[in-house]
């Protein structure tokens, strides 16, 4: 949440942030300026120490200056004056110092002498090697080696000046200066333009995110070439566009067909609303028993919107995924419960079940209202005298009816929502129950399907994967208290293997009162709950 402004308070100027290409430019100069820098200091100065070190061989190995000249010119008295320059035949500056600091220039012109230069008269040390100024500070920069003069106690410095090093290597440091420069300003365009042809497809993704903020349509598309983080992004933003187009289609589907699946009960319940307000508003009552058909009536339509909105709640609520934190179920205990529920409203038709241990990953509630559907469908469609079978066993639970089946081109269509075959319409129901099923199936890992049953009839076959042992139970921490187990409830002490409904239920396709030993394979009129297929009319 943003605060309010105070009073008085003086807005700060921001600039505006560069764009991520000049940026990238900018990085990419700045990066080369600083390696050029340093490359160009360090060849600086490598020069440098090259030319020191060679004038200071020179002066080591060609210097002219004869001791015995200088001893000789000593003696003589031979020294120039300090405001004159002496001639200098050797092309270099000699002078004599003593122990003292004093100096006395033979040839060329005067130097300030250091301290070094004072050990090396005073025999203290070989030689000393360094850079001096003139003296009075008006001529050039000299480097001075200085030697001892062997049975005397002075010393003679020769010294040559450092015109030519320092007009070589300020030329030095303007060609690096040029040079690096140059690379500098290339480096910044080379950026620029990789800059921009890198974050073309970044443009392009851009512009996609805008024009779908713009405009809402999803259907636009990145082309994704190569492998690299660009391409992986593009190929990952039309993943996700198709995703959320996907489920934008299927809520307007969603929509659309519960509008239309509620048009029908509604129209029904209103009529009949109107039918009993217009009789009490003209006083021509109905007959009883035309009035009781007619309240019967409003209180099934009520019931079947009761449904209708349940089973619409059930589908739009989250799909958690596979192996959720609900685990060990077990699914011989629902499917017990669940028919135990059907048998209360199966209008006589007999259900029986015959179940074996399977414990599965799921949520109890959902899966035993997948049960209670497929026994609901299979007694719906089950003829007066007929028998509904129920066998779980090896974790898989057949649910087989003996009414009039249904047609092989029906079948990749019974677990769309709200599909409902031709013949089937007559019956009360919303076309949901197995979209449910499907739904609870996938959750849990598995498949459920439908096929012709041998004989005439349909089977309903859950595949849900599990075991027939339940996990172990992890160790309670110190302190904790034990958790109720899973799926406990009414019904929950039924025992494994144990048969309800007065008969021993024979598994779909096998001989009465035998388990399968095996699951079905599937066969090819058998519908199976995959992607959602196109909808048909």
């Amino acid at each position: 949440m943003r605060l309010p402004r105070a009073a008085g308070a003086k807005r700060r100027f921001r600039l505006p942030a560069p764009a991520l290409r000049s940026r990238l430019a900018m990085l990419a100069a700045v990066t080369v300026a600083l390696a050029v820098a340093a490359c160009a200091t360090a060849c600086w100065f490598l020069v440098r120490a090259q030319l020191i070190g060679s004038l200071d061989e020179s002066l080591r190995s060609n210097s002219r200056v004869d001791p015995s000249f200088v001893v000789g010119q000593l003696t003589s008295g031979q020294c120039s004056p300090a405001d004159e320059r002496a001639p200098n035949p050797f092309d270099a500056t000699v002078q004599v110092v003593d122990r003292h600091g004093r100096s006395c220039v033979i040839v060329g012109s005067r130097v300030e002498v250091s301290q070094g230069d004072e050990r090396v008269a005073e025999h203290r040390q070989d030689e000393s090697v360094h850079t001096a100024r003139s003296e009075g500070g008006s001529g050039p920069d000299y480097r001075v080696l200085t030697t001892p003069v062997e049975g005397t106690d002075v010393a003679v410095s020769v010294a040559r000046p450092l015109t030519e090093t320092d007009r070589s290597l300020r030329n030095l440091a303007l060609i690096l200066a040029l040079v690096g420069g140059t690379g500098v300003f290339a480096a910044a365009g080379a950026g620029v333009v990789l800059a921009r042809a890198g974050l073309r497809p970044v443009d392009r993704l851009t512009g996609a995110v805008e024009h779908i903020a713009r405009t809402e349509d999803l259907g636009v598309s990145i082309p994704a070439e190569g492998n690299d983080e660009i391409a992986r992004l593009s190929r990952s933003f039309n993943s996700m566009t198709a995703a959320l187009a996907s489920s934008r289609e299927l809520q307007q589907q969603l929509i659309a067909d519960a509008g239309h699946e509620l048009r029908t009960p509604l129209t029904s319940l209103r009529t009949n609303i109107e039918l009993l307000v217009r009789s009490e508003e003209t006083g021509r009552s109905l007959p009883a028993e035309d009035r009781r058909a007619l309240l019967e009536s409003v209180r099934a339509q009520m019931s079947e919107l009761g449904a209708l909105v349940g089973d619409l709640q059930e589908l739009s609520r989250e799909m958690p995924p596979f192996g959720g934190p609900v685990a060990g179920i077990a699914l011989h205990d629902i499917t017990e419960r669940a028919a135990e529920r059907v048998r209360l409203r199966s209008a006589g038709i007999p259900v029986t079940v015959r179940t074996e241990p399977w414990y599965v990953h799921g949520e109890p509630a959902a899966l035993e209202r997948s049960v209670v559907n497929l026994l609901d469908n299979a007694v719906k469609f089950s003829p007066e005298g007929g028998t509904v079978e129920a066998v779980l066993s090896g974790g898989t639970l057949w649910v087989r009816d003996r009414g009039p089946g249904i047609a092989e081109d029906e079948l990749p269509y019974v677990f769309d929502r709200f599909w409902r075959s031709p013949s089937a319409r007559s019956q009360p129901g919303s076309g949901l129950g197995l979209s449910i099923v499907a739904r609870t199936a996938r959750q849990s890992g598995g498949e459920v399907s439908l096929e012709p049953a041998e004989g005439g009839g349909t089977v309903a076959v859950l595949d849900l994967p599990g075991s027939p042992e339940p996990e172990p139970e992890p160790e309670p921490e110190a302190g904790a208290e034990p958790e109720p187990e899973p799926g406990a409830g009414a019904g929950a002490g039924a025992g494994a293997g144990a048969e309800t409904g007065g008969a021993t239920a024979p598994g779909p396709g096998t001989a009465p009162g035998t388990v399968p030993e095996a699951r079905p394979e599937p066969g090819t009129g058998r519908g199976r709950a995959a992607p959602r297929p196109e909808r048909k009319a």
